[in-house]
């Protein structure tokens, strides 16, 4: 017989891919994010002009992005990397407010996918929602 924590403790296909697939489209998103900050194309270029930060500094914001990227693939460091993710986007969206930039689309949108990320780990990872359980 399982005991309580055996049984929470499982993962069914379709949630564990549901997670899989989430956690895909953040790692997706913010890889091609972090690369462009290394290539430095003419949006990179504008972004970092309109937002008030030095051009020299993007490549430093792509070694921080693509360093927690990582940590949040390896399924082992993946809780670590959702926490330095949250920060990073944290920073994005204190950017964005002093820009005064439109909310629901540019002040929200790091916090779209910080939920996405979250959400992705979650449905991965069955001891974080044993850690956070949803009531019914």
């Amino acid at each position: 017989m399982k005991s309580a924590t055996q049984a929470v403790r499982t993962t069914s296909k379709g949630t564990l891919w549901t997670g899989r697939i989430m956690s895909g489209l953040v790692i997706a998103f913010l890889l091609m994010d972090a690369i462009m900050k290394f290539v430095i194309p003419p949006a990179v270029v504008k972004g970092m002009a309109d937002s008030g930060w030095p051009l020299h500094f993007s490549v430093t914001l792509g070694i921080i992005l693509m360093s927690c990227i990582i940590l949040y693939t390896i399924p082992r460091t993946s809780v670590l990397g959702a926490i330095l993710l949250t920060g990073y986007l944290g920073g994005a969206v204190a950017s964005n407010m002093r820009l005064e930039l439109p909310l629901l689309t540019h002040v929200l949108f790091p916090v779209y996918v910080g939920v996405l990320a979250w959400g992705g780990l979650f449905f991965r990872d069955a001891k974080l929602r044993e850690l956070i359980p949803l009531k019914k």
